[in-house]
């Protein structure tokens, strides 16, 4: 069995390094592509044409939308499926109204990473001084580049909470207790949306839980996905 990891906005395979270790015990690790595409469903299709024939799955943030797309998409395929830090719901008018700011901006304007400002955002605030996490969390947009900013940036996430019964693998939802970017009703609602999931709460991290918290994740979800690989 392999385990298919799907990333988050500007977040490359380096988001799982502390977490690959522990994972590698259920097979191969795999890491899903999302630089290209510019909706959500066409990226699930392109990880989906590469992927393993079957595969335990997490998506992470804007890769639990991937995720979600994927378990629909190819529900035979995936055997258990955990969705961290992410949310069935669409964009506000504020992000819309952001990304048509990002859609009229100049494509030469030099992409020069995420701000420090946006990266403490999404991280507990007491780690919002921690310079090495900050800049982890920002290498990571700049191996990515402007294109993959720009692309991500514009990517509409539309919302599928209507769509969770069609979710029919055993499903975990972890939410971070202290995420700024996305709530925990919003994992609440999820959970509840999707038939018989599971619902975690990983305390004293913010939004980017794989590199804040990885070790108090895995505790949580290396049992779970054991639980679902034996079964």
């Amino acid at each position: 069995m392999a385990i298919l990891l799907v990333p988050g906005f500007m977040a490359d395979e380096t988001l799982w390094d502390d977490m690959v270790p522990a994972l590698a015990r259920f097979g191969p690790v795999v890491h899903a592509d999302l630089r290209h595409d510019t909706s959500v469903e066409a990226m699930a299709r392109r990880v989906l044409a590469t992927a393993p024939p079957t595969f335990l799955l997490v998506g992470f943030s804007m890769g639990g939308y991937v995720a979600r797309a994927i378990a629909r998409q190819a529900p035979d395929r995936v055997r258990a499926l955990v969705l961290m830090s992410t949310s069935t719901r669409g964009d506000t008018a504020a992000l819309q109204k952001r990304k048509g700011a990002i859609g009229n901006a100049a494509p030469s304007i030099a992409f020069s990473g995420l701000s420090r400002t946006a990266v403490a955002t999404s991280l507990h605030p007491k780690q919002r001084d921690n310079d090495a996490l900050i800049e982890r969390i920002r290498a990571m947009g700049m191996r990515l580049g402007g294109e993959v900013f720009r692309r991500q940036s514009l990517l509409d996430r539309p919302g599928d909470l209507e769509r969770s019964g069609e979710i029919r693998c055993p499903t975990l939802v972890v939410a971070a207790e202290n995420d700024q970017l996305r709530s925990l009703a919003e994992a609440q609602e999820m959970a509840a949306a999707i038939p018989g999931a599971t619902l975690a709460v990983i305390e004293d991290t913010g939004h980017m839980i794989p590199i804040e918290a990885p070790q108090r994740l895995l505790d949580v979800i290396v049992p779970w996905l054991a639980a679902q690989a034996e079964g």
